[in-house]
């Protein structure tokens, strides 16, 4: 069974800092990018970083580049120091695994579904950050 287990959220303020952690079982991490999404209420889901293991690719969103690091150990974890956190961060962030690098998966130009791309979602972890 493939397990995708976040932590690390919680409530900052702004310009404070957070660590999410993402515990992957089930699946060999070098297989897959693995990455964060997050949604805040009433906004649509936004790609926020992936890291790729296997082709060293690693993407961040516009929003948090120079503020996000994402990063992993050499076994199961996936990281993602978040810094200067603004309120606009604050969301839902999920940890998710796509079996392939592909930029557009994480600009939200790809539809996985439409395309029968098997991923997996941990449960997410509430990031809040108050002003």
């Amino acid at each position: 069974e493939v397990q995708l287990v976040e932590s690390g959220g919680g409530l900052v303020q702004t310009g404070g800092s957070l660590r999410l952690s993402c515990t992957v079982s089930g699946l060999t991490i070098e297989d897959y990018a693995i990455g964060w999404f997050r949604q805040a209420p009433g906004k649509e889901r936004e790609g926020v970083s992936c890291i790729s293991k296997t082709t060293g690719y690693i993407y961040y969103a516009d929003s948090v580049e120079g503020r996000f690091t994402i990063s992993s150990n050499n076994r199961n974890t996936v990281y993602l120091q978040m810094n200067d956190l603004k309120a606009e961060d604050t969301a839902v962030y999920y940890c998710v695994a796509v079996p392939f690098y592909l930029k557009e998966v994480w600009e939200m130009e790809y539809d996985m579904s439409r395309a029968g791309v098997r991923d997996y979602w941990g449960q997410g972890t509430q990031v809040t950050v108050s002003s």
